[in-house]
């Protein structure tokens, strides 16, 4: 009676209907008994759904994808994980919000085409109902982002190994790149298997994943799902293909790219270029390289380069570095403008639980596996990282606090 009084009214469990509101299931019953037109009438080509990008970057914007590219989407990871969803006790266990790529055009997709339940976690920020969601339903194919994994590991109950993983045969990871560090932990606590894909919201979910069966090359998001093309090209010209191991800027020519950005023709044309031979191309603005066996790494964002004393970081191989530390359970690296240097490398840490972070000797660490330009000037400890909905490390928030610092301090010393 207090849950009905109280929360469900606060925490949104109880809504309202508005006038040019429907339920869901009378929308499909109706559907379902040939009235109306609710399933009759779309075509392969026509809009299905507008999901927001860009969120950690910049301004978001609305990506127009089409019926066919959540079909597409569904498809080539039902073909993919089939082993990890086979047998008639299966389930998808997501806990994640459905407003994003991964959730709506990936694991909801993938329910739906193979016929699997979908278990839904509300709220992922609650990792103790997560673990009792897992114990409860027993999922065999997990979907997390490398956050929620993080969150996991640190979980008391995990910790102590409390915590019954058997029924998952496979995690899969994407959103965000995942530390190595993270994959080799947690699959060393559950002995499950964490399966990295990665793509856009631009490309409607995944474009390449890990094999489910076969070597899953540490730091690699896999190679590129069925009726996928993958090209390394010269991030200034955006044309000369690059040879393997070199890095480039990854463009992509699949089946499910979007449609388009809603009402901004500019950005679209910058995002989707059409080549010599007609093929259709997706710029992602995420660099990396391809190996000789066709694997994918990557690098990180052109945008999240840091320029230092006249030197080019990129901030996951630095993160990647830190994640290591025994001490530090989630890390986000960038670049904060200075007047001598250009920018100089700060990190933000979180500790993990039960243990502290000394900045100075993180630091010395850092010298020695890092060459000395790429060493944190600076290393801040936080009790927590700013994060999107999905649980990507807003790296933008972090140097926009630290500019407000800045200045703060500049006013100081002048008054």
């Amino acid at each position: 009676m207090l849950f009905t009084l109280a929360k469900e009214k606060k925490e949104g469990h109880r809504i309202k209907l508005n006038e040019d509101d429907f339920w869901l299931q009378d929308l499909i019953k109706k559907g379902s008994d040939g009235h109306g037109d609710i399933l009759r009438g779309a075509q392969p080509d026509d809009p299905a759904v507008i999901l927001m990008s860009g969120g950690t970057t910049g301004t978001p914007k609305g990506v127009v994808s089409d019926h066919r590219s959540l079909v597409a989407s569904g498809v080539q990871l039902s073909a993919w994980l089939r082993e990890a969803i086979a047998g008639k006790d299966s389930r998808i266990m997501l806990p994640l919000p459905l407003f994003h790529t991964y959730g709506c055009a990936g694991a909801q997709t993938l329910a739906i085409i193979s016929a699997v339940p979908l278990a839904l976690i509300p709220n992922p920020r609650d990792v103790g109902d997560v673990v009792k969601s897992i114990a409860r339903d027993k999922p065999t194919l997990f979907c997390g982002v490398p956050t929620l994994f993080t969150a996991l590991l640190n979980h008391p109950d995990v910790m102590a190994k409390k915590v019954d993983f058997t029924s998952i045969k496979a995690c899969f990871s994407g959103a965000a790149a995942l530390m190595a560090e993270t994959k080799r932990r947690f699959e060393e606590l559950t002995g499950g298997r964490i399966v990295e894909g990665y793509s856009l919201t631009e490309a409607t979910m995944a474009a390449f994943v890990n094999p489910f069966r076969g070597p899953n090359k540490i730091g690699s998001v896999g190679m590129p799902m069925p009726d996928v093309n993958v090209k390394v090209v010269d991030s200034d010209d955006g044309k000369r293909e690059l040879a393997t191991g070199e890095v480039g800027e990854i463009i992509i020519n699949a089946p499910q790219l979007m449609r388009g950005y809603w009402n901004n023709p500019d950005e679209t044309a910058n995002m989707l270029r059409k080549a010599d031979d007609g093929s259709m191309w997706l710029y992602t603005g995420d660099l990396g390289y391809l190996d000789e066996d066709g694997y994918l790494f990557l690098v990180d964002r052109k945008k999240d380069l840091i320029k230092t004393s006249g030197y080019q970081v990129w901030p996951r191989e630095i993160e990647e570095v830190i994640a290591a530390h025994p001490s530090v359970a989630e890390v986000g690296v960038a670049g904060v403008p200075d007047e001598r240097k250009g920018e100089i490398i700060t990190a933000w840490v979180v500790a993990r639980p039960g243990q502290s972070v000394d900045a100075e000797a993180l630091r010395g660490y850092c010298k020695e596996k890092l060459a000395p330009y790429k060493v944190p000037a600076k290393i801040e400890v936080r009790k927590e990282l700013p994060k999107t909905m999905v649980g990507k490390v807003l790296r933008r928030a972090l140097v926009a606090e630290a500019k407000e610092a800045q200045k703060a301090a500049a006013t100081t010393a002048v008054s």
